[in-house]
């Protein structure tokens, strides 16, 4: 699949990444006691305050909490305030039809594209039905036809499940089941500098041979790190930015809000 060019190369350009914002149909939904379009409303607010020029914006997945087309169309509308391209991929809780009806008439779900010295790759883990996530075949082959164009070319990987155990006892039980496929692919290629994720609500920033692993937290509910059952953190909502270079080296940061007043429903015991 070719790749559709963004911008011309430059020096550097900078990706912010929102994710798990878990939105619903009706204005005011909550998620575990938390308003979240009021909360990703905050976040890009604080996108716009702390970036000049952002070249794009990454959504990886658990967009809306309900599936509905209303959550993607407000998603969109939220999200567009930043004055960027985009591109979404899907999670867990999505329904990749009403993804695709919000997105009509953009290249939000166009999964390849080049952008300044790099190319991104957005791959669809969702397994319809299921909270853990898989690669199918196709999505495997995707990626390693796009590696095989661009052998040379530094490749951000962006994907919703964590590939790579996190130390969460029941978030690990819920991640990407075939990591192995997916590891066996860039094992081959050298030229893919950075995997990208969602799903575990929490900042996580390793290493595997020479790739960076980087998860960011959610732009709502955060959840605890570590924790061996499912539990909510206090800390508050925010992105990921990435300045990515020429010569493909990365640097990357999360920022949160700050004096977000957030009560946890602890009558919830999931998401």
């Amino acid at each position: 699949m070719a790749a559709a060019p963004l911008t011309a190369e430059k020096d550097s350009v900078l990706l912010v990444q929102l994710t798990d914002s878990h939105l619903f149909a009706e204005a005011g939904g909550k998620l575990l006691g938390m308003d979240t379009a009021e909360s990703l409303q905050r976040v890009v607010d604080l996108v716009l305050d702390e970036q000049a020029d952002v070249d794009l914006v990454l959504a990886t997945g658990d967009l809306s909490q309900d599936g509905s087309l209303d959550s993607y169309k407000r998603f969109r509308a939220l999200s567009e305030r930043i004055d960027a391209p985009a591109r979404w991929c899907p999670g867990n809780h999505d329904e990749l039809d009403m993804m695709r009806q919000a997105a009509s008439g953009s290249d939000l779900m166009l999964p390849v594209l080049d952008i300044g010295a790099w190319r991104v790759v957005m791959l669809d883990t969702l397994v319809p039905g299921s909270v853990f996530g898989m690669l199918r075949d196709e999505q495997l082959a995707l990626l390693e036809q796009t590696l095989a164009q661009a052998p040379e070319q530094p490749h951000l990987v962006c994907l919703h499940h964590h590939p790579v155990s996190i130390g969460s006892r029941w978030m690990d039980s819920i991640g990407l089941r075939n990591r192995d496929a997916l590891f066996e692919i860039l094992d081959r290629f050298k030229c893919v500098k950075a995997l990208l994720w969602g799903h575990i609500h929490q900042e996580f920033d390793g290493w595997r041979s020479d790739v960076r692993l980087l998860a960011t937290p959610s732009t709502g509910v955060q959840f605890a790190p570590g924790s061996e059952d499912f539990q909510v953190d206090t800390r508050a909502p925010g992105y990921r930015w990435l300045r990515l270079y020429a010569n493909g080296e990365l640097e990357t940061g999360v920022s949160r809000v700050v004096g977000m007043d957030f009560v946890v429903d602890y009558s919830v015991k999931g998401y």
